[in-house]
């Protein structure tokens, strides 16, 4: 340890640690951009200056080191000056449209300007935009960069796409899409990493609002909307809601003041994922594939496969995601009744994530009901089309989902976060092969987190042993799946998220600069899961009624028309 003094009072710290740290230790507040920890510590940004006794220059805190005896003072006049011209330069290369930025109300260099009582712009000048495939998922503004390098670092160091990279040196560095290539050909998984780590609206998500006003607005169109397991987690966040008030119930309320027609819970097709994953995986377990089965549900690790990993591929579960069976099922068997009355029915899907906008547009989801999801909203849109609608959630009392694609178990919620799928889909294939359900700590994975490459377990099922792994980050995905092909580790049953921590972290959630909110997010689904009286899929009676009406049986022959894809023929 070392002892230093950060603005006249004496701290101690470990060595090698910088000043950044020290400070945020002692609870000093060192206001940053570019520092991401473990990742992005280049001090670029200048944000984070302080003074060093004796030292003539002022020092990065975020990558200076401390030192025995060290003085340092990180609020001076001297101090806030620098940084209020540090922040001039970085907004003379930016383009302040804050009145209409997506980033509005979550950019961190707004915040900041507001701080540091900035109102002129002594180097302001006019980047250009950039040209940019507006329609793709993923949306770069590069005339609101600030080459802060954050998503070069994140998409490179955590997410293994290298996506992004940058060019040239000093005043003339810009950010670019790898080897100058368009994003489309750039590998990209459209995790959405880069969009809730960029400090500014350079990185937002295609905005898919306005289609869904059309909608709501068109007298034709009947409109349903679902909401996906791990939004319930976070949907209150920027609405000032504490967790306990951020109900389901309440969040089935809201989405009722917006207008649409029916409101369903993706829960419940998580219930039906595991019907036919689960009986997947028990015919997988008798067969003579290729192991390990993967899991399919999430399509940014689906885009990482193809793009990536395509030896891979063929071993994913044909099973669709939740959100693309409840669109089916929707579409199949309202499309009779809306038929007849000459309306045409209209699914929204509200999503943690940006690759579920990629995966509603794949031609190759669909029936002949037609495509099974008509749009995408992240969590961020639906949370600003209640600002939109004036909605009061603090107001709003508590109501159920829509029946009979409403009834949801436990094992459904945790679908949202890393290991969700497996342990739900275990609970289930356990009964499937036994006949019994198994205790939930038998199939238990909440010891899956991001800062683990991956997380093994081995069951014991009716005499034959059952390997599995769950992972979650794409790099940890590729670190996983080269251990696979080195024949490193030998699996059964591997889930794979995209997304560090599953989708409690995804691209499409609330953006809070430099806070990791997965693992709480996370603790939420968790205590629904062990508060709810349905904790097995195969037990929801709603479930069951749908096969027994619609369906048939898990794996027949409308299951498979309805509810499984072929990943290998999904456009790119």
């Amino acid at each position: 340890m070392v002892a230093l003094t950060i603005d006249g009072r004496t701290v101690e710290a470990r060595e090698g640690m910088t000043i950044l740290g020290a400070a945020k230790a002692a609870g000093v507040d060192i206001p940053t951009l570019c520092w991401m920890k473990k990742i992005n510590d280049i001090g670029a940004c200048r944000v984070c200056v302080v003074e060093v006794e004796g030292e003539e220059r002022m020092a990065a805190a975020c990558n200076t080191p401390v030192r025995e005896g060290m003085s340092v003072r990180t609020n001076t006049p001297a101090v806030v000056r620098a940084r209020q011209t540090n922040l001039q330069m970085i907004l003379s290369e930016h383009r302040s449209e804050c009145t209409t930025c997506a980033r509005s109300e979550t950019c961190a260099l707004r915040q900041l300007t507001a701080d540091f009582g900035i109102q002129t712009l002594p180097f302001a000048a006019e980047p250009p935009k950039g040209v940019w495939d507006e329609e793709f998922p993923l949306v770069r503004d590069s005339s609101k960069c600030i080459k802060c390098m954050r998503c070069v670092a994140e998409c490179e160091k955590v997410q293994h796409c290298a996506v992004w990279d940058f060019t040239g040196s000093g005043p003339h560095m810009k950010v670019t899409v790898k080897d100058g290539l368009r994003i489309d050909e750039a590998g990209c998984a459209l995790c959405g990493q880069c969009i809730t780590h960029c400090p500014t609206g350079a990185l937002t998500v295609r905005r898919d609002i306005p289609k869904v006003m059309d909608a709501l607005a068109d007298p034709d169109v009947i409109t349903v909307v679902q909401v996906a397991p791990a939004v319930r987690a976070a949907w209150g966040e920027p609405l000032g809601l504490a967790r306990e008030e951020a109900t389901p119930g309440r969040m089935a309320t809201a989405l009722r003041a917006l207008g649409f027609d029916r409101v369903f819970d993706t829960d419940f097709a998580a219930d039906l994922t595991i019907m036919e994953e689960g009986s997947e995986f028990v015919q997988f377990m008798s067969s003579e594939k290729k192991r390990p089965m993967f899991t399919s549900c999430c399509p940014g690790w689906v885009r990482f496969a193809k793009l990536h990993y395509p030896q891979f591929v063929g071993q994913l579960s044909s099973a669709k995601s939740p959100h693309q069976m409840m669109g089916a099922v929707v579409k199949n068997t309202m499309k009779a009744a809306a038929d007849e009355d000459g309306k045409r029915v209209f699914v929204v899907s509200i999503m943690p994530c940006v690759a579920k906008k990629y995966e509603c547009d794949v031609p190759q989801l669909s029936t002949e009901a037609g495509r099974d999801v008509d749009a995408v909203l992240t969590v961020r849109e639906f949370d600003r089309m209640l600002k939109m609608f004036r909605v009061d959630c603090t107001a709003l009392e508590e109501t159920e989902f829509d029946n009979p694609l409403g009834l949801s178990t436990g094992a459904g919620t945790i679908f949202g976060r890393t290991g969700g799928v497996m342990e739900a889909a275990l609970r289930s294939a356990v009964f499937l092969i036994t006949g019994e359900n198994p205790d939930f700590s038998t199939c238990d994975t909440t010891a899956s987190t991001p800062e683990k490459p991956w997380v093994t377990k081995e069951l014991d099922v009716a005499g034959t042993p059952v390997r599995i792994a769950v992972a979650s980050g794409l790099g940890n995905t590729a670190k996983l799946l080269d251990a696979i092909e080195a024949g490193e580790v030998d699996l059964d049953f591997v889930e794979i998220m995209a997304c560090p921590g599953g989708c409690v972290g995804g691209g499409g959630q609330p953006i809070a600069f430099n806070q990791e909110l997965a693992s709480s997010r996370a603790a939420n689904l968790n205590a629904l899961d062990a508060a709810d009286t349905l904790r097995y899929s195969h037990e929801n009676p709603d479930i069951q009624k749908l096969y027994a009406d619609v369906l048939g049986e898990p794996l027949g022959h409308t299951s498979h028309e309805w509810l499984h894809t072929d990943q290998e023929t999904w456009d790119i």
